[in-house]
């Protein structure tokens, strides 16, 4: 295998098969030791979590079969922490799409001045931030993308689609068990211009919370899993 890229919580390996290799590290995004997914850096390491991040994801990646959405899913080697995926093209250098049920994080730190954390946002809100740790990850709209030559406005119409549908099966498949999904943070790439679910479906990626406490990743997949 070769090595494309080492990420914050998972590195990629090309295979000899055209497919790519996912290997799922222990890292978690945060700061000061805290879990948080909306950080845009690795804060901590939490023992087990890439194996239960990759399972969290085997669970959605097929419901969303079910549900007749296409992925990038193939096949996963849980004790390997590995999933084998379709080839995709990454937007522009890498494109983070967030889906906000509740403001909260760094949604709060940035409009704090207009609304209340843990306020309810109705439908759901979608936003984009680049990869890029250097400059903070910074925020781009659905203009922007296109501006930029990054996706032209029917793809990013279709990713849009896609991030709130994907994030209504979440969210109610978590409510089944008491769970209430706060945000979740996606990856989209694209094949011959058809824009596609890719990366993970991580209980690392989502912000979860049963009454007022919220969920460290490793107990929510266990909550996820074992019902």
């Amino acid at each position: 295998m070769t090595k494309l890229y080492e990420g914050k919580t998972k590195d990629v390996f090309q295979l000899e098969n055209g497919n790519v290799l996912l290997k799922f590290k222990d890292d978690c995004t945060g700061k000061d030791g805290v879990f948080d997914p909306g950080e845009n850096s690795v804060g901590l390491k939490i023992d087990g979590i890439g194996k239960e991040n990759l399972k969290t994801s085997i669970y959605y990646f097929d419901m969303l079969k079910e549900a007749g959405i296409k992925t990038h899913y193939v096949s996963a080697d849980v004790e390997n922490a590995t999933m084998e995926v379709l080839p995709g093209k990454v937007f522009g250098h890498g494109l983070e799409v967030i889906c906000r049920l509740v403001a909260t994080g760094s949604f709060i730190r940035r409009y704090g001045e207009y609304i209340e954390d843990g306020t309810v946002l109705e439908g759901g809100y979608v936003e984009c931030t680049f990869k890029n740790d250097a400059k903070g990850d910074p925020l781009v709209t659905g203009e922007g993308l296109a501006a930029l030559g990054v996706m032209s406005p029917e793809m990013f119409e279709s990713m849009k689609e896609q991030t709130l549908k994907i994030t209504k099966i979440i969210a109610d498949d978590l409510k089944t068990i008491g769970l209430d999904l706060w945000d979740i943070k996606f990856e989209f790439g694209y094949n011959n211009d058809e824009v596609i679910l890719i990366d993970e479906i991580a209980s690392g990626n989502m912000r979860v919370y049963k009454g007022d406490k919220i969920v460290e990743p490793v107990e929510l997949t266990k909550l996820i899993l074992n019902r």
